[in-house]
């Protein structure tokens, strides 16, 4: 499933915490094939180890002759959430795979692959995020050739270069 990956750990925690409510979208195959019930249940709230967990939505993306596809949409996170409301409510997960984090989609990037978030991308997860960051200042790690025709002033510190130790 996607993930983000940073040597910036201030921009990765904004992206993990919580209480950003940055939507991160799942693909979770299930045991079983789910009826109304368990679709309403996963959005209104499932308790589990004293915790009320919920999806922000949740709907049958596909369903096989044994199994089925969720997708379920969280707007917090919490540590194995999707796990722990469904085995709360005695479904055993398959799989699950992360297809979105905010803006930030999958889309068609094999498995075992990666490539650099453009500077479009990276704006984008900062709006969501709603942080306001100078243009062309990004998190270290998130490597970009050129924003513009001139080179920006070395005291900025704005562009990770990788040949430049800090």
């Amino acid at each position: 499933g996607l993930l983000l990956l940073t040597n910036d750990s201030e921009w990765a925690a904004r992206i993990t915490d919580p209480a950003s409510h940055l939507d991160k979208t799942y693909h979770v195959q299930i045991d079983t094939h789910p009826d109304e019930t368990l679709v309403r249940k996963l959005t209104s709230g499932i308790s589990s180890d004293g915790e009320l967990l919920r999806a922000r939505s949740a709907k049958v993306v596909r369903t096989g002759e044994k199994h089925c596809w969720l997708e379920i949409v969280l707007d917090e996170g919490r540590n194995r959430q999707i796990r722990r409301m469904l085995k709360a409510l005695d479904i055993e997960v398959l799989q699950l795979i992360r297809t979105a984090i905010g803006p930030l989609r999958l889309g068609d990037l094999s498995k075992r692959s990666c490539r650099l978030l453009s500077a479009n991308e990276k704006q984008a997860l900062d709006r969501a995020l709603s942080v306001q960051q100078p243009f062309g200042c990004f998190p270290r790690g998130i490597e970009l050739s050129r924003l513009s025709s001139h080179e920006p002033e070395e005291e900025q510190g704005c562009l990770y270069d990788p040949r430049r130790r800090r």
